[in-house]
């Protein structure tokens, strides 16, 4: 949405996309993958893995060929929100626990690298959050 009001640009493909940790240490292949039309520009995919899973994304974006959807992983942009974590002295914790947890938050996997997706092919919009 963002980017849409933004750049005022719809693309011709969209993918909705939701990565998922399920409840069990893995998840099979057969499994891995759900994919929902929503009509003929976009769809809803769901990518499961078990906890003690690595996620792969374009590897999981691999098995879609089978249901269908295909494209060019390097044509591919992936749009990943990014939040930027402010103190906030009147909400929430005490200041030094909200420097804390931001500190933390920012020690966190990059996303890019977590999901092994191409660092080449990631556009990041951000919001910044007070806690």
């Amino acid at each position: 949405m963002h980017n849409l009001k933004h750049n005022k640009v719809l693309h011709e493909k969209n993918v909705i996309l939701t990565v998922r940790t399920a409840e069990r240490p893995r998840v099979p292949e057969r499994e891995r993958v759900r994919m929902e039309p929503i009509n003929d520009d976009f769809k809803k995919l769901t990518i499961s893995y078990g906890f003690m899973e690595t996620p792969n994304v374009p590897r999981a974006l691999g098995l879609c060929r089978k249901q269908g959807l295909k494209f060019d992983i390097m044509s591919t942009s992936f749009f990943l929100g990014r939040r930027s974590l402010i103190p906030s002295a009147r909400q929430g914790m005490p200041l030094w626990q909200d420097k804390l947890f931001i500190f933390l938050m920012r020690n966190a996997a990059n996303p890019t690298d977590f999901f092994h997706i191409p660092p080449g092919r990631v556009v990041e919009l951000g919001a910044q959050v007070a806690v």
